[in-house]
């Protein structure tokens, strides 16, 4: 039985096995650590009865007003471990997190518009996208099979303090905005 725990600053040394995958977004050590020390409560990470890492997600709660949000900073599961529904329990602890502790009016993140698995995964999960984010990904992906200057969805999910679903749109594909108007 695998376990859903809070991530160490440790598990930087022992997540290649996740890192390596071609959608994974990776980040230098301070980033990763900011994040441990700000969000300790968004960051968790899914392991196996052997101890090896299965997947991880670290978020931030962010925004002001009725934007005060949490946020999915990254979430990827090992290939060899995919398709247990992982991933799914990873995202339902951060909405939890962000919906009770941080009192957030949605949840949101950003993902790769070509990445179709991620976003069925996302629209199953009660995501929708809020819009489309030209360039999002600049030069991020290179050096990642050379995707830069990729698209992004924004895929927003409304919680508990949003009950009319102001935080999100239904014609969200067709809303396209700059890379520099987001912030």
């Amino acid at each position: 039985m695998s376990v859903l725990r809070s991530f160490k600053a440790t598990d930087m040394f022992t997540f290649n096995n996740i890192n390596l995958d071609i959608w994974t977004e990776t980040y230098n050590v301070g980033f990763y650590l900011s994040y441990l020390s700000r969000w300790p409560d968004l960051c968790c990470v899914q392991e196996s009865p052997n101890g090896r890492q299965m997947g991880y997600v670290i978020g931030k709660a962010e925004g002001s007003n009725t934007e005060w949000h949490g946020h999915v900073t990254a979430i990827s599961v090992a290939p060899e471990y995919r398709r247990l529904s992982l991933a799914r329990k990873m995202m339902t602890l951060l909405e939890m997190v962000s919906d009770n502790i941080y009192r957030g009016y949605f949840v949101d993140l950003y993902v790769r518009c070509t990445n179709n698995v991620a976003i069925e995964l996302y629209e199953g999960l009660g995501y929708s996208v809020y819009r489309r984010v030209r360039e999002y990904y600049g030069n991020l992906g290179v050096g990642k099979g050379g995707r830069d200057e990729e698209d992004a969805f924004d895929m927003r999910k409304p919680l508990s303090r949003d009950p009319g679903r102001r935080s999100v749109r239904t014609n969200g594909r067709d809303m396209l905005v700059s890379a520099h108007d987001v912030p």
